[in-house]
């Protein structure tokens, strides 16, 4: 998967953890405000690679097959969460109160494709 297909998705997942905060903050004794778990289990099982592991693999030889393979996905989830966590932090460490989380989460999620093409620092402006 790109990785500015990852950070649109990431930018949902954190945009809906906003939005049953919110519903939450309302009215505390909600019960119909549930997070939806699989939204993070497919986006889990489109990022991780399927790996073939051969029969007469030892040990050894499929910890390092499924650490190279599995690593650079969790490098991209990783690399996602990180970069949403940095600029929410940015704008919240600057002070600026006419700015919402929601506000940089959407400004991220226009940006993602120069993520995908350029990397994360074409996202300063």
């Amino acid at each position: 998967m790109e990785q500015s297909e990852v950070v649109k998705r990431v930018v949902g997942i954190l945009t809906e953890a906003g939005e049953i905060r919110r519903l939450l903050e309302e009215n505390v004794d909600r019960d119909d405000v549930q997070p939806d778990s699989s939204v993070v289990t497919a986006l889990l099982n489109e990022t991780m690679p399927r790996i073939t592991i051969p029969e007469d693999a030892t040990i050894e030889e499929v910890a390092v097959l499924v650490g190279r393979e599995v690593g650079g996905a969790v490098e991209q989830l990783v690399g996602a969460f990180t970069l949403a966590f940095a600029m929410l932090a940015q704008v919240h460490d600057s002070g600026q109160t006419d700015v919402s989380s929601a506000d940089v989460l959407q400004d991220l999620a226009l940006r993602a494709e120069q993520i995908g093409s350029g990397g994360p620092e074409d996202t300063d402006s």
